[in-house]
């Protein structure tokens, strides 16, 4: 499944955007747009309470969610809907706790049964993902894991040797966000890195809003991941579900067209 989302030519467009805010008639549009304008792979936020890895604009969007009533039951509703409306990949991105609250097992076997193709839990170190691992792998689900500017490339090694699916590169140290300002030198050191470590594909979140910065992360990476600035299209639209979806792909559809480049991905990993 990742191989046909990372051998296209260009770096993959992966959205990401928060069960159930505004609601979650809304969140459903809102993917069916998203496949529309051409995202290669989603990640779908389960809405959490203390959620360490989110910025301002999608801490507030779980807030928002949270208090709409959504639950992971409905996240898991929303991947069964949108794949079955031909949606692309999604992997869903919650925490260590919520996880185990609803069972690990539990977790893993309804994430597969509604067709989610991996999760992503930024909070667990990597010491302690063996047993998510292992039961993500025998429910066939990928577990993307994070490698963050601190790494060491020792470290990164073996992240990027347990990561399945792709190898999360994290632009910054800090929460997730928009950045109008920031330069992505220090990350383009940080892909080089990790080409020399590893042959999988490497997507690159934190700090990416505008067409410029998609731009220059697709030049050297394999997967662009942008969040907050997709919430920020569709929140001031309150209530109005359509508006909210054709915002958002107004906007997907001027950062799909960013991602495109010269070289071809290689296809041989």
């Amino acid at each position: 499944m990742f191989d046909a989302v990372f051998t296209r030519g260009s770096a993959a467009f992966i959205p990401y955007v928060m069960a159930g805010d505004p609601d979650l008639e809304t969140t459903s549009l809102i993917l069916d747009a998203l496949r529309d304008a051409g995202a290669a792979l989603i990640e779908l936020g389960i809405p959490y309470g203390d959620p360490l890895a989110d910025g301002p604009t999608i801490a507030a969007a779980g807030q928002r969610a949270l208090a709409r009533g959504t639950r992971m039951g409905d996240a898991f509703e929303l991947v069964a809907r949108a794949q079955g409306n031909g949606s692309p990949p999604i992997v869903l991105f919650t925490y260590l706790n919520p996880v185990l609250q609803y069972g690990l097992e539990r977790f893993a076997a309804d994430a597969r049964r509604t067709g989610a193709a991996g999760a992503i839990v930024p909070d667990a170190a990597l010491e302690e993902t063996g047993e998510l691992r292992a039961v993500f792998a025998r429910h066939e689900l990928a577990m993307p894991l994070l490698v963050a500017p601190s790494t060491s490339p020792q470290r990164a090694a073996r992240i990027a040797e347990a990561s399945t699916g792709f190898v999360y590169v994290v632009s910054r140290l800090g929460v997730t966000g928009a950045n109008q300002q920031r330069s992505f030198a220090p990350v383009r050191e940080q892909i080089a890195m990790l080409r020399r470590l590893t042959g999988k594909p490497l997507a690159v979140g934190f700090g990416v809003s505008t067409a410029n910065q998609v731009r220059e992360i697709a030049a050297i990476a394999d997967g662009v991941i942008v969040g907050s600035a997709l919430i920020d299209a569709y929140a001031s639209t309150g209530e109005r579900a359509q508006s909210a979806a054709e915002d958002v792909a107004a906007l997907a559809r001027t950062l799909v067209a960013a991602t495109g480049r010269t070289a071809a991905v290689d296809t041989t990993r």
